[in-house]
């Protein structure tokens, strides 16, 4: 018993809940655009990669545009906080390349998911 004490504390359904800390938009120049995202409570880097693809999706249609093509995404986790560093070229027209998004497809599995947009 003496040594129930120092064992940590089980998770409880709250630690699994993704807590989404917002979205900072920066226009690197005409359509290539950077989402930096946070978030807490991420399972896995994916969780904030979605975030930020969420991010991507929903900016692209406030634009006016209607698809956008992924760039990079760097991901990293300090002190319990996950963040996403992403870049995305957005367009009016399917862009050539393989990481492609309709951007209002996506959007509506965010929504349908609980992601939040932009």
């Amino acid at each position: 018993m003496l040594f129930a004490a120092c064992a940590p504390e089980p998770p409880t359904a709250e630690d699994f809940i993704p807590d989404y800390q917002g979205v900072e938009t920066v226009l690197l120049d005409g359509d290539l655009v950077q989402f930096n995202v946070a978030m807490t409570n991420a399972l896995a880097p994916e969780n904030v990669s979605a975030y930020a693809e969420c991010a991507a999706a929903q900016y692209t249609l406030i634009r006016g545009y209607g698809f956008a093509r992924h760039v990079r995404t760097n991901v990293e986790i300090e002190g319990g906080i996950w963040r996403a560093d992403a870049v995305y070229t957005i367009s009016p027209s399917l862009p050539q390349g393989l990481k492609t998004i309709d951007a209002e497809v996506v959007t509506n599995n965010c929504l349908e998911k609980g992601i939040p947009t932009v």
